[in-house]
């Protein structure tokens, strides 16, 4: 008897941003100045997180969206390893894909060799995501995505926080008996653990999805500003 699943696939609302990262790859390889436009999604998440933590992680990349939207649903949803999370892993991460950068555009002579540059590490990232989605989870990338880890570097931690930080609210009615929230969560964390807290859940690596508001039967959590 196969052994049942603790994550499961949870469909939500909203527009399939997953195209954005699919015309990039495909328009990209006939046009390499387009890869510069990588910049957006490596810049933005970093900037946004200072006052609103990983948001654009889960409202913004198209390339989460995919995870999200289309690998969900034939993904295994097997634990993401503990040891991606790592503050030395990660470290490790951001030292490599920069290393790699820097290598390469040292060797770039025009604008378009450097959007190849930025297209071909997105491919390739791309690719690596899409293996460990259908080995782990969705998101098993963005536990460890250099970019995702400099924003949970720079996110939030504790209060106060930023006006504009949105968090999940769990209700000190939360029994932690369903689990829900952690089962629907993309990142495989635990909303449950900051029931009753008036600062709400504090986790950087949140991505404020409001997956684990919707799938709360009780509907005793909220995703609202702090």
């Amino acid at each position: 008897m196969a052994q049942k699943r603790f994550h499961r696939h949870f469909a939500t609302p909203g527009l399939p941003l997953y195209w954005i990262i699919i015309a990039y790859i495909i328009v990209g390889w006939f046009y390499p100045i387009i890869g510069l436009l990588a910049l957006i999604c490596m810049i933005g998440p970093v900037v946004v997180s200072v006052k609103k933590g990983r948001w654009w992680c889960g409202n913004v990349c198209p390339r989460g969206n995919m995870y999200d939207r289309l690998l969900s649903k034939y993904s295994p949803h097997r634990p993401i390893p503990k040891f991606v999370r790592t503050f030395g892993f990660r470290l490790f991460m951001v030292l490599f894909i920069f290393t790699m950068f820097g290598i390469q555009l040292g060797f770039a002579e025009s604008w378009a060799d450097v959007g190849r540059v930025f297209w071909r590490i997105i491919v390739m990232t791309t690719v690596v995501g899409v293996v460990l989605s259908y080995i782990y989870a969705p998101r098993t990338w963005c536990s460890f995505c250099p970019m995702g880890t400099i924003s949970r570097w720079v996110a939030p931690k504790k209060a106060p926080v930023p006006a504009s930080f949105t968090n999940v609210h769990v209700s000190s009615a939360c029994q932690m008996k369903c689990k829900s929230c952690s089962r629907v969560c993309p990142m495989q964390l635990t909303p449950y653990d900051s029931r009753g807290e008036a600062d709400g859940y504090l986790h950087p690596d949140c991505i404020k999805c409001g997956k684990c508001v919707l799938a709360c039967p009780t509907k005793i959590m909220t995703l609202r500003k702090s």
